[in-house]
């Protein structure tokens, strides 16, 4: 059975939000009946792991690790007591507070995603009662939801 172009772009956002919840390309094709290979394709071109990778880090843990960084920085000067270590580690602390003084001021695009994958799983429940929320008005969030996310990730890029 041959889908439609409406068909197959339904199938493939509704396995892109299943992806985006953690779900295996097999797990995902089981449930849309895409193929497992297609599933991939899929989730290569439209950078999935990537914003699957953004969604599951928040900015506490990047903040955490930053600071495990320094630590683990500290240690090494104070165990090797290498002067070359110990000149270049002004540099590194200052870039190191620079970039938690960054994660502390703004939104991230790992923020963005957060919002807008909470926003998905409210507006797929209120679906279940509400019969305003269609799978076009799902399918229309979502396309702007990915505009929006590419867009800030190009601006970071540049």
């Amino acid at each position: 059975m041959k889908l439609t172009k409406k068909e197959l772009e339904e199938k493939r956002e509704y396995a892109r939000l299943l992806f985006m919840n953690g779900e295996s390309n097999r797990a995902i094709a089981e449930r849309t009946s895409i193929s497992e290979n297609t599933i991939g394709k899929w989730a290569n071109n439209g950078g999935w792991h990537e914003q699957r990778a953004a969604s599951s880090i928040s900015r506490p843990q990047l903040v955490n690790r930053l600071l495990k960084s320094i630590d683990d920085l500290l240690c090494e000067v104070n165990e090797r007591k290498d002067p070359a270590l110990v000149a270049s580690l002004a540099d590194k602390l200052a870039k190191f507070s620079a970039a938690i003084e960054r994660l502390d001021k703004r939104t991230s695009v790992v923020d963005v995603i957060d919002v807008f994958m909470a926003f998905n799983r409210w507006m797929q429940f209120r679906a279940q009662s509400d019969p305003e929320i269609t799978p076009e008005l799902l399918k229309t969030f979502n396309k702007y939801h990915d505009l929006y996310i590419n867009e800030l990730l190009q601006k970071k890029m540049a």
